[in-house]
């Protein structure tokens, strides 16, 4: 029996830790793509200490794709987890390349991913595909246009491709996190260790707490394990009940 494939882009970051913890758990051999594996120290050290993966430092997302599919017969579950800092700015004085570099990175990377990836993966008939975006744009701050943009893109991008692929039975779905722990968005030190910003993760959370990296774990490979291809199309909120209706007097 061959092993099941999986790749999994920027597993340094965000969601790509607990996605490859996950995958491996359930038996994948993880192709684990991430900008820092230039370096090739960096790309040996990671292979060493993650048994089951094979570390990749292919940036081009045709290239990528195209590595993954020659030398494996099939790739079984494709994650992009797609990353960049969050930058908070009044419009009016953001700066336009900011922008621009939010959208190459989370939703432009994204859509060529998949450009390569969907002939592939409608000639092998089968293959789940989970992107994971952000559920921000549920209820925007000031100043946070510049991600917005991009994220919501990249949540109607998950809808657009579903359609596109429903006939083929390959499934596309996404997972949305706010508020899930990370050290590119909610790091330990300023979240967890810090009294000030703990208060405000029990305020602002109904969960009263960040998400747990295993917890989205779980979600993850409930989605990368599904046998049927009906649950399709989905933007799965992940953020401990946030945001909460606000409160009405009785």
């Amino acid at each position: 029996m061959n092993k099941k494939i999986a790749l999994v882009t920027n597993v340094l970051d965000y969601v790509g830790p607990p996605a490859v913890k996950a995958l491996v758990g359930d038996g994948y051999e993880v192709l684990a793509q991430d900008p820092a594996f230039k370096d090739a120290n960096r790309q040996e050290e990671y292979e060493a200490n993650n048994p089951g993966t094979v570390p990749l430092n292919l940036q081009n997302p045709a290239e990528l794709i195209q590595h993954a599919w020659n030398h494996y017969a099939m790739v079984d579950v494709l994650v992009s987890n797609d990353t960049y800092p969050a930058i908070h700015v009044p419009v009016e004085e953001a700066n336009v390349e900011d922008l621009r570099a939010t959208i190459e990175n989370v939703l432009v990377y994204p859509f060529r991913i998949m450009q390569a990836a969907i002939p592939r993966l409608k000639k092998q008939k089968c293959g789940n595909v989970i992107m994971i975006t952000s559920c921000r744009t549920e209820l925007p701050l000031p100043g946070g246009a510049i991600p917005d943009i991009a994220r919501d893109g990249a949540n109607a991008l998950v809808k657009s491709l579903s359609l596109d692929l429903a006939p083929f039975g390959i499934p596309v779905n996404a997972i949305a996190p706010n508020y899930l722990y990370s050290e590119a968005y909610f790091p330990k030190a300023q979240f967890i260790d810090n009294p000030i910003g703990k208060k405000f993760i029990s305020e602002v959370v109904p969960a009263g707490r960040l998400g747990e990296p295993e917890e989205i774990g779980e979600l993850i490979s409930y989605l990368a394990n599904m046998k049927g291809a009906f649950h399709t199309g989905t933007i799965i909120k992940f953020a401990g009940g946030w945001p909460a209706a606000p409160q009405r007097p009785i």
